[in-house]
């Protein structure tokens, strides 16, 4: 179950018609990972967000639909033409100022 993503808006994003429904499943899994992974990445819970924020911020929100986006655009970590990967450097750009430091 996705927190702060919703179907609709992956759909947006990823450019996919909403009527399209043949990988609603796969589209709800990258949305659940990615924002596990900003989670992790951030140090934070849900909760920890709203409590210091009274919402999910819209950088982070952007920055999972990115993953989203890219892991369904690309189905594999590198593509051998181009050897990088996630688009991680905007992504870092980001969520850094979110990340929790040690208490």
């Amino acid at each position: 179950m996705m927190n702060w993503l919703t179907l609709d808006r992956i759909k947006a994003q990823c450019r996919i018609e909403p009527n399209f429904t043949l990988e609603d499943e796969l589209l709800e899994d990258y949305g659940e990972t990615a924002e596990e992974v900003v989670l992790n990445y951030c140090a934070r819970t849900v909760e920890d967000f709203i409590e210091t924020y009274g919402r999910i911020p819209a950088p982070v929100r952007q920055a999972s639909l990115l993953l989203v986006n890219h892991w369904y655009e690309h189905h594999s970590p590198a593509e051998s033409l181009n050897l990088s990967s996630v688009p991680y450097g905007n992504i870092d750009v980001m969520l850094k100022p979110y990340m929790k430091l040690a208490d």
